[in-house]
Order: C-alpha cells, then structure tokens, then sequence
C-alpha cells in the first residue's frame, strides 16, 4: 500500500433542492487498499461516489486524482483517467454479447473504422482470464447469471485501465459461492496496486476484506478509521449517532400451542415434503443457499402459487393453497423479499400503498374516506418509525430503510396474526435493520407467529429462536438457537451433513 493517495477529496458540498446530501467531505483513498465506505441509508455514501466517478458535479469542494486536482463533467472524464464504478443495478446491455458489453465505448476497429470482432473476443479472453472467469465473450449477458454479470462489469472496469473501482452493495444479489469468488477476485486487483471503494451494509464483509473503513452520517464525515483498530460495534455507533446496547433483541421463550402447521407441502421438483410447526412466542427462521427452495415453500405456504399436494393449518383450521385472499381474510400474510417491483407502488403515495391491502377499512359506501386513510396510514408508518415528510410523498422517493418499513406497514394494516418475511432487512442499513429487528421481538411477544427466511447468517442466528435449514428442496436440519452455529447451518444447507 503506497504512502500517497492515488485519489481524494477535499472540502466536498452537494445539495438538492436546498438541502445538503454532502457537507464538507474529505476522503483518502490509497492504491492497494479496500477502503469500505460505511452509512445508513440518507447519508451520502451514494452521492459521494457518484461525484467520484463523475456523475454529479459538486457545488463545492475538489478532487485530486494522481496529485493533480481534477474537473470531472461526465463519468467519460473519469473514466479515462482510470475510475469505474459497479452500481448495484448493474448497468450492461443485456441484448449484446459479453465482449461487446465488456468494450463499449472502446472498441477495437481495422481500416474503414470496421470493428474488430475477433480482436475484441480475443482481449475479453485475455481480461477475463485475469479474473480466472470461464465466460465466453461471445454469450449474450441476458443470459448470464447475476454474479457473472457483475464479473463482466469489473472486467470491463479493468480492459479501461482502471487504477480505481468503486463497488455499491456487489454481494446483495449473490450466492455464499459466488461471494467468495468476488472477494478472491477482489484480494487479487488489490494486490495488483489497484483501490477499491466498498459500499455494504454487511458489516462481517468489511471487517473481513477491507483494510480501512470511513463512515458518513447525514451527509457529513464521521471518521477514518484502519479495520484493525476499530470493533463492528464502534462503526454502528457511528452510523447511528448512539450506542446499541444489543444489536439483535433477546430470545423469546417458546410456547407450546401450535400456531401454523405444514404438512407433506410438495410442488413438482421445486420443493418436496416441507412439514414443521410454528409456535407461540418464537421467531422461527429459515436458511438456505439460492436454489434451495425457501421462497417458493413461503409463496406456496402463503397460497400465491399452486402446490401439488399438503396442508397448511392456521390455529388448526385447514387453508385453501390456492387462494391468497383467503390466506390474508384468515390473518396469514407473505411479505415479498422484492419491494420495489412486487411489495410496493413506488409511484405512488405512502397513504395509497398503506391502504391498498385493506381499501375496506377506509371505505364508506364504496368510497375511500381521505380522513380515514390519513388516520389509518399514519398509526402504521408511526408504528414502524418511518421518516417521512408527508403522507403524500411518494414512496420512489424514500431510502431504502424507510420503503421496507411502508411496507412492513402496509401489511401490518390487515392485523395479520401469522407473517412470513422473506428477506426484511436486505438491502437496509444497519440502524433500520435494529428497529425492524425490535419490531419482529416485539410483534412476536404480542401473540403474532413470525417467520423470517434471510440468507444473512448473523441475522438467523442472532434474530431466531429456532432454525430450519434447507438444500435442494427439503428441510435438511432443524436446530435452536443456543446449539446453532454458522458452521452447523452452513453443513447441512451445502449438503455435506447427513439430513436429519
């Protein structure tokens, strides 16, 4: 790691409609560092790297790139000096092919500026190879899972001769596998001299891969900090502005009256003989690697899709596994790990997505009652400490955190007595996540059956009381929390454990 910044900024403003997102930011970034970039969701972690790469323009402040201070008018203008950014909605053309995609922009041409078509799949080889990636240049992106997509864009970072990678959230859409992949590709640019700015919420991610971490609250600098000497605990501290004294709520004590029954639950090869109970006072969780089923075992529990064959019983009495009105009349709810596209009407008001799973409630004589929708809208986003200006405001323009909690409100307005999350906290930053996480303790300590399925281990182990654990399709292990381990989880939902 160098002694001099290969970039950084200095004295950094940015303001929209009269309100700073970014005020006085100073930021070192060195060459063969992975420097974590750290904040709750509102405070400017995403504004700032989009003034690095050159998408925005401060209205104060410098950057100095290689020590000279630099004007950047487009992300072109960045690029060429060797900065690439990764947005966590990756930004390929699906339609063309990997080394299409991999030098737009850049494209190698013979005479009469015709493009050089096997010279282009040749260099993407040559990148590609770096990265130990077996892609071939010649598939169409469209086609590629996620995780390759990614492995795609870092390599068209790298054939631009990228000195720095800006990386938002790269781990949100991937697999445990495919994760270590990405930090080995990662370890290598690093040793390579090249920076790496890191934006996660995943706190375990930075304080395993990156050496220094900097944290910004409500657009402001907080502090720089080595990995080494700093806790978890401290960088929360920061995020928030307070201490939590304890990260996940305490345990309940589990009772034993049945609360929802799954029996034989089978849906052609997706998921096969699925049967557990749920019980009063335990969040129950359910773990397992993409592929293994956990969602559609939610959405067939929940009645959305078809099942071939089971039951479910809610407080004994027996559910139709075809009809999601049914299931949502009798108090069971799913609660969709996909807000933006199947959980919430982003273009709409917050009022209008709270009431749109309970228009009976707030309607006289066939009509919506705009007294009755504020009252109701407001009990529920207050309910889930939501930050917002107004009921009016449309939910496209709330931070993440706050577009889950619409919608953990939006549901919460049915009064559900049995609630299947799927995914609560993705995507969220730390201080929502704590203020779900009370909200689940605290729904279950009331009477409501709750179930979380996350791929996050922290979460399962430090949320859930009891843990079922999927591969392929099948539940393969059941465990409580005081005998859970990640290595425990991690065995059975891999496969190298004997199913139980």
């Amino acid at each position: 790691m160098d002694d001099v910044p290969i970039m950084e900024a200095r004295g950094i403003y940015r303001s929209f409609h009269g309100i700073y997102a970014l005020e006085d930011i100073n930021l070192k970034v060195y060459p063969g560092e992975i420097h974590a970039i750290c904040g709750e969701n509102g405070a400017g972690k995403s504004t700032l790297m989009n003034i690095l790469s050159g998408s925005l323009i401060p209205d104060k402040g410098e950057i100095y790139f290689e020590g000279a201070r630099r004007i950047f008018k487009s992300p072109k203008d960045a690029q060429v000096l060797g900065i690439s950014i990764v947005h966590q909605e990756l930004n390929l053309c699906p339609n063309l092919s990997v080394a299409e995609n991999i030098f737009i922009g850049n494209t190698p041409v013979k005479s009469f500026e015709i493009v050089d078509k096997k010279k282009m799949v040749r260099d993407s080889l040559s990148v590609l190879e770096k990265f130990n990636a077996d892609i071939d240049p010649n598939e169409i992106v469209g086609n590629l899972s996620v995780s390759r997509q990614q492995m795609v864009e870092i390599a068209k970072a790298s054939s631009m001769n990228c000195k720095v990678l800006i990386l938002d959230e790269p781990t949100s859409a991937l697999t445990e596998n495919e994760v270590e992949v990405l930090f080995k590709n990662l370890d290598m640019l690093r040793k390579n001299n090249i920076a790496i700015l890191y934006i996660s919420h995943r706190l375990n991610e930075i304080f395993r891969i990156c050496q220094k971490v900097t944290v910004l609250r409500d657009g402001k600098f907080i502090r720089t900090d080595k990995v080494k000497d700093v806790t978890q605990e401290d960088v929360i501290a920061s995020m928030v502005g307070r201490k939590l004294n304890q990260i996940y709520p305490e345990k309940g004590r589990s009772g034993s009256n049945v609360m929802l029954e799954v029996d034989n639950l089978s849906h052609k090869k997706v998921y096969d003989n699925i049967s557990f109970k749920l019980y009063d006072g335990e969040i129950l969780g359910i773990f397992g690697l993409m592929g293994a089923g956990r969602t559609e075992v939610a959405r067939g529990i929940c009645g959305i899709d078809p099942v071939d064959s089971g039951e479910v019983r809610l407080f004994g009495k027996k559910l139709s596994l075809n009809n999601v009105g049914q299931a949502i009349e009798n108090g069971l709810v799913y609660i969709t790990e996909d807000r933006k596209t199947q959980g919430l009407f982003l273009n709409m008001k917050i009022k209008d997505n709270i009431i749109s799973s309970t228009l009976k409630k707030v309607s006289k004589m066939g009509m919506v009652k705009n007294d009755l929708t504020d009252e109701l809208s407001t009990k529920y986003v207050e309910m889930m400490n939501t930050k917002y200006r107004s009921l009016d405001q449309l939910v496209i323009n709330l931070s993440g955190g706050n577009q889950q909690k619409v919608l953990l409100a939006k549901w919460l307005s049915v009064e559900p007595r049995v609630l299947v999350l799927d995914e609560p906290t993705r995507g969220i930053d730390v201080g929502a996540k704590f203020e779900i996480h009370q909200m689940l303790r605290s729904l279950c300590n009331s009477g409501h059956g709750i179930i979380v399925i996350s791929s996050e281990l922290p979460e399962i182990l430090g949320l859930c009381d009891r843990i079922l654990i999927m591969c392929q399709g099948r539940i393969v292990g059941e465990m409580n929390w005081e005998e859970a381990t990640e290595e425990k989880i991690m065995g059975y939902a891999s496969g190298t454990k004997i199913s139980m």
